[in-house]
C-alpha cells in the first residue's frame, strides 16, 4: 500500500497531467524510471517532447515547490531523460525541454515551461 506521501504523489502528478492535456499536450508516459532517476511525466507539445517534474509542498517556510528543484535533481532528470531517448530513437531527433508543474499548499498548479536547460560543455 503507497505512503501517504506516494498518495499526495500520485494526485498531483495526476492534475499536472490535466493541466498540461488542459493546454493542449499530449501524455506520452508518466513515471518513467531507470538507474539513473525518475521523469514524473512525458508528453508531447506539437512537435517537441517535455519531460515534466511534478513538485508540492504543503507550506513554503523552506522556499516553494519549484525551488527545491536544485542542480543535482535537474542532473539526475536530465540523465534519465537521456534514457528514455535512447530507449526510444522515434523521439531522438524531436526538440526536447523540461518543465515543472508546481504546486504549493492547496493552490491550482503552477506550469513553468523549459524550467532549466541541459547544461552545455
Amino acid at each position: 500500500m503507497p505512503s501517504p506521501t506516494q498518495q499526495k504523489g500520485k494526485i498531483h502528478e495526476a492534475r499536472a497531467q490535466a493541466l498540461l492535456q488542459a493546454r493542449g499536450m499530449q501524455a506520452v508516459e508518466q513515471n518513467f524510471r531507470c538507474r539513473s532517476g525518475e521523469i514524473d511525466l512525458i508528453a508531447q507539445d506539437r512537435d517537441s517532447l517535455v519531460f515534466v517534474e511534478v513538485r508540492s509542498r504543503a507550506h513554503d517556510r523552506q522556499g516553494n515547490a519549484a525551488a527545491s528543484i536544485g542542480p543535482r535533481k535537474q542532473q539526475r532528470i536530465i540523465r534519465a531523460a537521456q534514457v528514455y531517448l535512447l530507449r526510444h530513437p522515434q523521439y531522438q531527433s524531436w526538440p526536447c525541454r523540461f518543465d515543472v508543474v508546481s504546486f504549493d499548499g492547496n493552490e491550482e498548479g503552477e506550469w513553468i515551461r523549459d524550467a532549466f536547460q541541459v547544461p552545455y560543455r
